[in-house]
């Protein structure tokens, strides 16, 4: 599909401006904007699905992505209608970014309790699952170990197509990956390139099992700056040292990425990355930045 994306940043401190940042990016081509779950922390921050939606009402052409919800924050059910909302207004630009939950911390902090390793991944599963089930289908029905729904009804249903994404790791949570999501997002730094191909290659197996295609999209960490030294799960260095590595990335099997600038000059790497970098990517790719267009909620040349 050959989509790059750029992470934004939840911060609330003084000098941030999130959805500044998200008009740049659209402004300089990026395909869409991705933010991640952690409403719980000492730094002020923004809820991310209320923050997206201010960054959907405040573009127009590019998606937004959730870099993942964490399944146990919210209802999965109250999700599907959440999803179907946002995607709606916005015209078809929502990603929705699904994960079983990382921090224990915020969990016992909010008062959610800590579920277990397997509980996570089973509460994943049945998210995917009731959502979907909202979303197609009438007085829909679900006694899973972790959530239930009873004859719920969900209206209007999503006109569009909603892409799901999931961002997993374990063996079990991969083969559910490949089973049940449109896209596969894992980072960097917890699937640097020397693991990530096997684990790639799990989720494929399921998803010919299945027989499903899905979509791998790479979640890196990137610094544009010549001289600057790669390390601590970040690719960086002059434009075309960092062009370079993200093409090999490529190779292994990744369509699309999702770009994470890091430092305090946050709209002058994502400049350098639009201008010096995704020119390269796009080439390599086969994808034109002029060719693609959003169209009934998909990316199509």
């Amino acid at each position: 599909m050959g989509l790059f994306g750029l992470g934004i940043s939840t911060s609330a401190a003084a000098e941030a401006d999130p959805v500044g940042d998200a008009r740049a990016a659209e402004a300089l081509g990026f395909d869409f904007v991705s933010a991640s779950d952690h409403p719980c922390g000492s730094a002020p921050t923004y809820e991310v699905w209320t923050m997206l939606t201010w960054v959907a009402a405040a573009t127009s052409r590019i998606r937004v992505a959730t870099r993942v919800l964490g399944t146990p924050y919210r209802p999965p059910a109250m999700v599907a209608k959440m999803a179907e909302t946002l995607h709606r207004f916005s015209g078809g630009r929502l990603i929705l970014g699904l994960g079983g939950g990382y921090s224990d911390e915020e969990f016992r902090a909010f008062g959610l309790g800590v579920p277990s390793p397997r509980e996570k991944v089973d509460g994943m599963e049945e998210a995917v699952q009731i959502i979907r089930g909202l979303w197609s289908r009438p007085s829909f029905t679900f006694e899973g170990s972790r959530y239930q729904t009873f004859e719920a009804d969900l209206e209007p249903k999503p006109e569009r197509p909603i892409p799901i994404w999931l961002g997993t790791y374990g063996r079990r949570a991969l083969k559910i990956t490949g089973r049940l999501a449109d896209g596969w997002i894992p980072s960097y730094g917890f699937s640097p390139p020397e693991q990530v191909a096997v684990l790639r290659s799990r989720v494929l197996a399921s998803a010919a099992e299945a027989g499903r295609e899905v979509e791998c999209v790479y979640n890196v960490p990137v610094r544009v700056e010549a001289g600057a030294a790669a390390g601590d799960g970040v690719v960086a260095g002059s434009a075309d040292e960092v062009s370079e590595r993200l093409g090999e990335l490529g190779g292994l099997g990744f369509t699309s990425m999702n770009l994470m600038p890091v430092g305090p000059d946050f709209r002058d790497q994502a400049e350098l990355l639009a201008q010096k970098v995704l020119p390269h990517l796009r080439e390599r790719w086969g994808v034109r930045a002029a060719e693609m267009s959003v169209i009934d909620g998909t990316i199509q040349p």
